[in-house]
């Protein structure tokens, strides 16, 4: 694996961690800022938002840049945003540098993919993915107690300052690593061959799957402190570990789907999605078993992030013409399920169900996940029966034929 694509790894470790940080600060930035910790928690939400924002809008805007200029770009501002909000004297300012830090950690993910998968062969582009969305199962293993133990010990304001020292450290080493002006794998691009990419239905049911199967899994997670020590029993102390073995099973997870959605990608999608249905519905029902709940919790994290590498390399299968905006968007749609997932486990939770429902919502975005997986197969199925037997009837049909030679699909 090129050196360059684990350089882009450590981009997506340093800003997610800034992603991730927040949920173990919002109590102290909270009585900091002098607003209630509903209100603080909306940074997350404002972050999420920014993801969404962000990716398909600056894939589009700096489609023409050479991709090292893009990426130093996008970290820049990332930086720029950490300094602002470090200094912030108040919340709305640092609601503000929140969007801002992550419409840029949007556009830095959609070209670090494209870039990567550029840098390998065909049949190495999950692989090189695992690499990339490994720095976000990092960010949560390594990222979150640290930034959260920086900002217990010096402030919350100290955790901002050290996101902003990595993220210039990773984009010094964008810099020295990555061949400067345009690369021999970009072919010319137009936004208008990008937005005729976006026309295709098996593209949008990919990014069903995408938004489904991960909302499944932070519709879980996001809830899962407040379940372990309320339902569970287990003491606040033994929280953070618990957390961090999922972590440990994320990074177990994506190493996993690296490896085998290369080849098997529907295979891959099955059996981290059907990991996921499964968790969550034995979750639901015994969440009040601490060895159970142990055992599921690093589950979880081996079917989340196992699914990260197959997600992405089907986008790139149907869209290989046009891999910056339809790759923009599915990171777009990771972040449909972060912001979708937890919303409807409040519902739950809201509803007086309980903190060990929000697992049943894990179970029910798993099953449309499935289920969007599946039709994409079906469709599939359909496209390579039409290129085996060309006709009038399906001039697209020799397209296909040459998008299937170039990535599996």
């Amino acid at each position: 694996m090129p050196l360059a694509v684990y350089v882009l790894g450590l981009g997506i470790f340093a800003q997610g961690t800034s992603e991730f940080m927040l949920s173990g600060l919002l109590e102290t930035m909270a009585a900091d800022l002098g607003v209630s910790i509903p209100d603080a928690g909306l940074l997350i939400s404002a972050f999420a938002v920014g993801m969404v924002i962000g990716a398909p809008l600056l894939a589009v805007l700096t489609l023409h840049w050479p991709r090292r200029t893009a990426l130093i770009a996008f970290q820049s501002v990332f930086v720029l945003g950490h300094v602002v909000g470090a200094l912030a004297p108040g919340y709305w300012l640092i609601l503000a540098t929140r969007v801002v830090s992550a419409i840029a950690y949007a556009g830095f993910w959609a070209v670090a993919a494209v870039t990567a998968i550029g840098l390998v062969a065909p049949n190495a582009r999950a692989k090189a993915m695992a690499v990339v969305a490994g720095g976000l199962s990092l960010a949560t293993v390594v990222g979150l107690p640290l930034g959260t133990m920086i900002g217990n010990w010096a402030g919350w304001r100290a955790a901002f300052w050290a996101v902003a020292l990595l993220t210039a450290l990773s984009t010094v080493a964008v810099y020295a690593v990555l061949p400067g002006g345009h690369t021999t794998d970009e072919a010319p691009r137009s936004v208008r061959t990008e937005l005729r990419a976006m026309r295709r239905p098996r593209l949008w049911v990919a990014y069903t799957t995408t938004a489904a199967g991960f909302g499944a899994v932070v519709a879980v997670f996001s809830y899962l402190g407040t379940m372990l020590t309320n339902t569970t029993g287990i003491g606040e102390a033994w929280v953070p570990l618990v957390l961090s073995w999922y972590g440990v099973g994320a990074v177990v997870g994506i190493t996993i789907g690296g490896r085998v959605a290369d080849e098997h990608p529907f295979a891959t999608l099955y059996g981290s999605i059907g990991t996921i249905v499964v968790v969550s519905l034995l979750l639901a029902l015994t969440a009040h078993h601490v060895p159970a709940t142990f055992v599921l919790v690093f589950l979880l994290g081996v079917g989340g992030f196992a699914a990260n590498p197959a997600v992405n390399a089907r986008v790139f299968a149907i869209a290989s013409d046009a891999p910056t905006l339809a790759g923009a968007a599915n990171t777009a749609a990771f972040n449909v399920g972060i912001t979708v997932g937890p919303l409807l486990g409040g519902r739950v939770i809201a509803a007086g169900f309980g903190y060990a429902a929000v697992a049943w919502v894990g179970v029910a975005l798993g099953l449309i996940a499935l289920a969007s997986a599946w039709t994409d197969s079906r469709m599939r199925g359909r496209t390579s029966a039409h290129v085996a037997q060309p006709t009038a009837e399906h001039p697209a049909a020799e397209h296909s034929a040459a998008e299937a030679t170039r990535v599996p699909a």
